[in-house]
């Protein structure tokens, strides 16, 4: 309802001001053009965020350092902190960086958006930039249209920095022509209360139009045009600082918990500052001039000034709250907390995750590790043995052997809890993300872990079915019987701890292609059996009946371990591309597999 009431009181406003004021229409179309263009370069970057960018995110929040470098450096080059924030969110939402890397890019956004007002008092209102903007919209037009989408992403982002350019100079020109009809300087406001009324100013037109950067342009275009006093800008400066937090805090609406804290730190780092900028605020009008002089910055351009002041205040918060980034994440993780989710409830698949496709398919893969954790104790149960046992050093086969009774379990209900629900969000997570435009390779790497996720749960249902002939054997009087199931037994918990051994050190070398010998005992065991079986039934040692039923789980016990070896493969496998093709390749096939097992014998 309050957005409603924002925008109907917008287009309030500009009804009004068409009215009395054709230089106001003018006015407007510059800030509706430098918004446009704002959005235009944003969809242009967003073509570069396939692989470059996540690798850059992910390689630079190892370090507090890095992380704000990273943050000065892509909101300086997108000259959008929304979008920042967006991406920012996306990663962490996914897991894919830390709450404490995630705020360090947030303080370095804030000042790479400096660099925004430097652009524009220093180069938009010193020459006529909109002579820059018309080859920049030309050639920006052409590389839309093609089908690359580099191209188009670079398309986008000369027509959105053309459209920026033309903004600026529409409201240069419309506050030159404005001032000579009404005078806004005439509703200045002294002291204190022009600063906080001002302040104020700036973050509700930054809420309206959702960009910092528009605020700023409208305050130094008007300043400029001496529409507006040196103090009143300082303030909407401040204010426009504080209203930027609001495209984070809608991003995080759809985000988990740490994007959320991610939002809360944006607020209170913004609003720390701007309480700062306003106590200290004769100082810092002080340091601005000092610091002018050193620069060679006039004492009457004003606008240069307050660039300046802008870049001055947002150094001054960051180097007021770095040395509190580790009390400020340990308050935002007490202070923000997660309800504790059910076992069958999704933890990484949130709205913020689809914004980025490299965090979409990540938090798809930790999703799985979570179905994969869930299914894992269901068939641990389902072989009647403690997931601890497997996890453990301990023999497995004494341990298989050691089992007396079979404790009754309902694994239907047990799979209705943990594993339905939990596959179908992620089968629905997964079209949602290929109903957006992606690279190929991601569109592969999402196929790959929905049928990943497909043979978990299809290893669950054959555990269903084993276990039924399994609690019934395995106290049997007859001890071939048993010695059969065993065996099965053995060779599935062994696969399960050596997924466990995987999981817990991903991107080794070795992560696909150690499960090669897995497959390869899969198809001996099975073979063996067979064999066996033949000799009981000859000598009379199992009754058909039981053989049957052995033959059957036989297929069962196979179907178990190749899912998850199947699954292991994509869920375990190491990320960089090129890497992962080689395993691909080295991987046996059954073919392979049938030359091992004959070369054995």
């Amino acid at each position: 309802m309050s957005r409603r009431i924002l925008i109907t009181l917008a287009f309030a406003i500009l009804a009004y001001g068409f009215w009395r004021s054709a230089d106001f229409q003018q006015i407007a179309a510059g800030v509706a053009v430098f918004l446009f263009g704002m959005l235009a370069m944003e969809e242009g970057f967003k073509a570069f965020t396939g692989g470059m960018l996540e690798g850059l995110l992910r390689g630079t929040t190892d370090r507090l350092w890095k992380s704000i470098g990273f943050g000065i450096v892509t909101t300086t080059l997108m000259q959008s902190s929304g979008l920042v924030s967006v991406i920012t969110i996306s990663f962490l939402s996914a897991g894919l960086i830390e709450l404490a890397g995630g705020i360090g890019i947030i303080f370095g956004a804030n000042l790479g958006t400096t660099t925004g007002a430097w652009l524009i008092a220093g180069l938009g209102l010193k020459v006529r930039i909109a002579a820059y903007a018309m080859p920049l919209l030309a050639f920006g037009v052409i590389l839309v249209f093609q089908r690359s989408k580099r191209l188009k992403g670079i398309g986008y982002t000369l027509t959105g920095l053309g459209f920026l350019f033309l903004g600026i100079h529409y409201m240069k020109e419309g506050f030159d022509a404005f001032k000579d009809t009404f005078d806004l300087a005439a509703y200045a406001v002294p002291g204190l209360l022009g600063l906080l009324l001002y302040a104020g100013i700036g973050i509700a037109a930054t809420v309206i139009m959702q960009s910092s950067h528009a605020t700023l342009l409208i305050t130094i275009t008007a300043l400029a045009s001496h529409q507006l006093t040196y103090d009143n800008a300082l303030a909407l400066a401040i204010g426009a600082n504080i209203g930027s937090t609001v495209t984070a805090i809608i991003g995080s609406f759809g985000a988990n918990i740490d994007g959320k804290r991610l939002a809360l730190s944006h607020l209170m780092f913004n609003l720390t500052t701007a309480i700062v900028a306003i106590v200290l605020i004769r100082q810092l009008r002080w340091s601005v001039d000092v610091l002018s002089q050193g620069l060679g910055i006039a004492a009457n351009d004003y606008t240069l000034k307050l660039a300046l002041f802008h870049t001055l205040f947002n150094l001054l918060g960051v180097a007021l709250m770095l040395p509190f980034i580790g009390q400020l994440v340990g308050f935002l993780q007490r202070f923000v907390q997660m309800r504790e989710p059910t076992a069958d409830a999704p933890r990484y698949l949130n709205e913020a995750a689809l914004q980025v496709p490299a965090a979409a398919v990540e938090a798809t893969r930790k999703e799985i590790r979570h179905l994969y954790q869930n299914a894992f104790e269901i068939i641990a149960q389902g072989l009647a043995l403690r997931p601890e046992t497997i996890d453990s050093t301990q023999d497995l086969a004494r341990a298989v052997a050691a089992t007396t009774r079979i404790e009754p379990i309902d694994i239907d209900e047990l799979y209705e809890q943990r594993v339905k629900g939990l596959h179908s969000a992620i089968i629905e997570f997964i079209s949602r993300v290929q109903a957006q435009e992606l690279p190929e390779y991601r569109a592969r790497e999402l196929n790959a872990l929905r049928e990943a996720s497909r043979n978990i749960v299809e290893a669950v249902k054959d555990t269903k079915h084993m276990y039924k002939n399994l609690r019934r054997f395995a106290a049997s009087p007859y001890p071939d019987i048993r010695q059969q199931y065993d065996s099965l037994r053995s060779e599935l918990a062994l696969i399960l701890r050596e997924i466990g051994e995987l999981a817990s050190g991903i991107g080794d070398a070795d992560t696909i292609l150690s499960l090669d010998g897995a497959k390869v005992r899969l198809e001996e065991t099975d073979r063996r059996i067979n064999i066996t079986l033949t000799r009981l039934i000859r000598d009379q040692r199992i009754t058909a009946h039981m053989a049957t039923s052995l033959m059957n789980d036989c297929a069962y016990a196979y179907g178990i371990g190749k899912n998850l070896v199947d699954m292991a493969q994509t869920l375990f496998a190491l990320r960089e591309r090129s890497l992962k093709d080689a395993e691909q390749k080295l991987t046996l096939d059954e073919t392979d597999i049938e030359k091992v097992i004959s070369a054995r014998r």
